[in-house]
């Protein structure tokens, strides 16, 4: 028996996109391609396509889970080594949690903060390198200036834009559109917007930026949390955007 590549989108709550890129890529081959340019699956391309989404669960990036697949990459290792970067993130995160409760109790009986243990698990520093690598040390300063300006509503505003603007690019590529589609054009200049609360990106660095969203697995897995198929529709639709409307 084979399915349509419509039929295994819609039961995999995916998108024909995401599985032609998989193809693109080599790690998800159509079982065969019809006269009429429609792509079939068969039951050992589910199989597969079922591991690439357990796989893509626990967090392993596009490349790793080729290597998996093609068993490049033992399974066992790939997974316990990923396990070990959850764990350690839980932690910190434990550690967060209870930094936040700390402050709300401190908060509701009228106490100042203690600095000992009202950070404990936040590290702000941990991608200064990198930024100040990739856009400059001012860049950085400058984005950490703004966000201390912004104050606790504004830092809310912010996160709750930046939900609002992934949640519509999800919806949108869910139904598979097209990135110079108008509603999505509203929802990239959007995200331009939101990005330039810290620094205003020309058409160059903004599809610079966009880009890294995809090729970063960090950075990507952010957006696919809202749903396959977000962070590529973001870049493209950025790309539209940096050509028609950025200098």
């Amino acid at each position: 028996m084979e399915w349509t590549i419509h039929q295994v989108a819609k039961a995999t709550g995916t998108t024909s996109r995401t599985l032609r890129h998989y193809a693109d890529i080599g790690l998800l081959a159509p079982s065969r391609v019809g006269t009429n340019g429609y792509r079939y699956y068969d039951d050992g391309a589910l199989r597969r396509y079922q591991r690439i989404l357990l796989l893509r669960e626990l967090g392993l990036g596009l490349a790793a889970i080729a290597e998996v697949l093609d068993e490049r990459t033992d399974e066992v290792s790939a997974l316990r080594a990923h396990a070990g970067l959850l764990e350690a993130e839980a932690a910190r995160l434990t550690r967060l949690a209870g930094a936040v409760r700390e402050t709300l109790r401190r908060t509701e009986q009228g106490e100042e903060l203690d600095v000992t243990t009202s950070f404990d698990g936040f590290d702000a520093s941990r991608y200064e390198e990198e930024v100040v690598q990739r856009w400059g040390r001012d860049a950085h300063e400058r984005a950490q200036r703004a966000w201390r300006e912004l104050g606790e509503e504004g830092r809310a505003a912010h996160g709750a834009e930046a939900d609002a603007i992934g949640r519509g690019l999800a919806a949108a590529a869910a139904r598979g559109a097209a990135p110079d589609e108008e509603a999505v054009q509203d929802l990239v200049r959007r995200h331009h917007a939101w990005v330039s609360a810290f620094w205003t990106p020309g058409a160059e660095a903004y599809r610079g930026l966009t880009a890294v969203y995809v090729d970063d697995e960090r950075f990507r897995a952010t957006y696919e949390a809202y749903g396959p198929g977000t962070a590529v529709l973001l870049r493209d639709a950025a790309e539209v955007l940096a050509q028609r409307e950025l200098r």
